[in-house]
């Protein structure tokens, strides 16, 4: 699992204007990553729009991933619902061979206790073939996962290695860095928060600014792992503005609008996402220009 230290990236889903899936624009938004010095990529993550694609377009995206990236750099696979037994069967049929390891994101909108938190990862890790990396979302899913809960699964569960925690609780953040097993790694989640949490102890990011930024994120994040803080800092505050307009409206419309000015992709999504707002797309594209 060493492979998960560094900086991994939330693929988005290109689609063309007609809502169909853009496969030329995901090979060469995977090529652009890979390029920039990405050392994984996660493909159906939350910022890959996943409530809207059918299961055969992510057997299709899957597939097709693991066939551009041609094994240059790992690859991670998002596989999460608010329903276990759905999740189970999914992790019993998806084609998983060539993946290092399966992102499952904290049970949303039926806000389980903690308990069934618990539950939920201890069924997924039972069934799933390829080592389980926790997903702590509460903005998204309605529902923190506490640090204890966090804890007992990387302490209790052998199939669970990882953790990718985006409460934006530094206090949680650090007190799961202090008590995890040795071996657990603790992931970002969170961009604008990746340097300090890195500097904390955190083992790398999952990042949704490094589909576009990836050069500058993966050498902050090598920086700031090397606890070369100075270049790192240089670095999170060359991004700092670009963090706040990619999140200002919405995830992934953000960092879509930037891949659309930057030529990776157009602007298309399936609703109830939309485009981001004419005015924040002109101070993204703003943005773009004064940082050439």
């Amino acid at each position: 699992m060493e492979q998960l230290r560094g900086s991994g990236v939330a693929l988005v889903t290109p689609f063309k204007a007609n809502e169909s899936i853009d496969w030329n624009a995901l090979e060469k938004l995977i090529d652009h990553v890979i390029n920039g010095g990405i050392d994984y990529v996660v493909s159906l993550g939350t910022t890959g729009e996943t409530p809207t694609l059918s299961a055969e377009e992510k057997l299709d995206i899957i597939k097709f991933t693991f066939e551009k990236v041609n094994k240059r750099i790992p690859v991670v696979v998002g596989i999460g619902d608010y329903n276990t037994r759905d999740v189970v069967k999914r992790l019993e049929t998806c084609p998983l061979d060539e993946a290092i390891a399966v992102l499952s994101v904290a049970p949303y909108y039926s806000k389980p206790s903690q308990e069934g938190i618990f539950q939920h990862y201890k069924a997924i890790a039972q069934a799933s073939p390829k080592p389980v990396i926790l997903y702590n979302v509460p903005g998204r899913t309605g529902r923190n996962m506490t640090a204890d809960t966090t804890l007992r699964l990387a302490h209790e569960v052998e199939n669970i290695v990882a953790m990718k925690e985006a409460s934006g609780d530094m206090v949680q953040c650090m007190q799961i860095i202090k008590d995890k097993p040795k071996d657990f790694l603790v992931i970002s989640g969170d961009d604008a928060l990746a340097l300090p949490q890195l500097a904390c102890g955190m083992d790398g990011v999952i990042s949704v600014a490094a589909n576009y930024f990836a050069a500058d994120f993966s050498a902050m994040v090598k920086a700031a792992l090397a606890n070369n803080i100075p270049a790192a800092r240089a670095l999170h505050y060359k991004l700092h503005e670009a963090f706040d307009l990619m999140f200002a409206e919405n995830n992934p419309a953000g960092i879509k609008a930037f891949l659309q000015h930057g030529g990776l992709m157009e602007q298309a999504f399936r609703l109830p996402v939309v485009p981001v707002s004419s005015g924040l797309n002109e101070k993204i594209k703003a943005y773009l220009d004064k940082n050439k």
